[in-house]
């Protein structure tokens, strides 16, 4: 894995990218992740989070309303992609040109995957 332009240790930025991201998932629904990991491989960044559902998300799929609890979520990540996506591109010093994120029930995981413009080579 290659260094990011500003020379930090690519583990240092993905442990902050997974910290800002967790971050602003408790901001916005009241819990965070207690777990996450974020990889970057070229123009990916892959932050992969565990045990995320909140306590009444819990109960609701505990009571067969999965589907409602995935519905919402795509609400929530529709809501803070523009932040995620500031975030990401302050870390990396490089835009975000696609965002995808998606949840799953069980487990309890779910992603949040960055597409960076590819950097242009030197001349």
């Amino acid at each position: 894995m290659s260094e990011p332009d500003d020379h930090r240790p690519a583990g240092a930025l993905a442990a902050e990218i997974s910290n800002e991201v967790v971050r602003i998932l408790r901001a916005q629904t009241g819990r965070g992740p207690t777990q996450a990991r974020t990889t970057i491989s070229g123009d990916l960044v892959a932050c992969l989070l565990h045990d995320t559902l909140t306590v009444g998300e819990r109960t609701l799929v505990r009571t067969g309303h999965a589907q409602s609890v995935l519905d919402t979520r795509k609400l929530y990540q529709a809501a803070m992609r523009s932040d995620l996506t500031a975030a990401v591109e302050n870390l990396t010093r490089r835009r975000v040109i696609a965002f995808m994120s998606d949840n799953h029930i069980d487990p309890d995981t779910a992603i949040e995957a960055f597409i960076l413009e590819p950097r242009r080579p030197p001349r």
